[in-house]
């Protein structure tokens, strides 16, 4: 995985990020990872400065001031990435709800042509476990909803398990991106999409979290709901000073 990076963010999220990071380095070659922390309480950021001497030149950190939402984080990553050169940018969760030894995959099918390539739960050999049937109902309906105001063809539009290639961050206008919650998740897809990137579909296995508490709620599937009408207006093309 040459010149790859792997962006966590997280918040509280001490228990899992100081088991995760041992785990990518052992699916991956030559892969680095970025965290981004908001400030969380519980140490979570002391616990990724302890690790980074024994991982000098791999494990990175970005502190910021407070909890600012999953978008922001991620734009915030994409451009330390960018500004950095990276060929491949990486999207994940700390609570092993994304499987480690499927980053290759993921780097792969970037390698094999695809712009944009995405872990998901509800292609031929993907699955969810460890959730409650209502719960993979709710999830499995959002995307089919948010295909049906898009048209957009990917079927697990809501992933947070994703391989970027450079040139489609280089493209995207970050600024243009305006959700913050779990609609980031499908705006980013849609705006790929809409410049007419290539996204690929990888099957994944997705767990529940092993520890620390889900960031979801209300507000953020509200945002999700009503989102994807607003996109639809949206462009996400960077405009050109002249």
């Amino acid at each position: 995985m040459k010149n790859s990076l792997v962006i966590i963010p997280t918040y509280n999220e001490k228990e899992n990020i100081t088991r995760i990071i041992p785990v990518i380095f052992a699916y991956t070659d030559n892969a680095h990872i970025l965290v981004v922390d908001d400030n969380s309480p519980d140490g979570t950021a002391e616990e990724v400065e302890k690790l980074q001497p024994e991982h000098t030149g791999r494990l990175y950190l970005l502190k910021r001031p407070r909890k600012q939402g999953l978008g922001t984080a991620y734009i915030a990553g994409f451009r330390w990435a960018l500004e950095r050169e990276y060929s491949y940018i990486f999207e994940m969760d700390a609570d092993f709800s994304h499987p480690p030894n499927d980053l290759p995959l993921l780097y792969e099918a970037c390698v094999q042509g695809a712009d944009v390539a995405v872990g998901s739960r509800y292609v031929k050999g993907g699955r969810v476990v460890h959730w409650p049937v209502s719960r993979i109902l709710i999830s499995y309906c959002a995307s089919l909803y948010v295909r049906m105001i898009t048209w957009m063809s990917v079927k697990d539009t809501t992933a947070g398990f994703v391989c970027y290639t450079k040139k489609v961050l280089e493209t995207i206008d970050l600024d243009s991106i305006r959700f913050i919650g779990y609609a980031f998740q499908i705006e980013m897809k849609y705006a790929a999409w809409k410049l007419g990137f290539k996204i690929l579909e990888v099957p994944i296995i997705f767990e529940d979290r092993r520890a620390g508490e889900s960031k979801m709620s209300s507000r953020i599937f509200s945002e999700a709901f009503t989102g994807v009408w607003k996109m639809r207006k949206l462009s996400y093309t960077k405009k050109i000073n002249k």
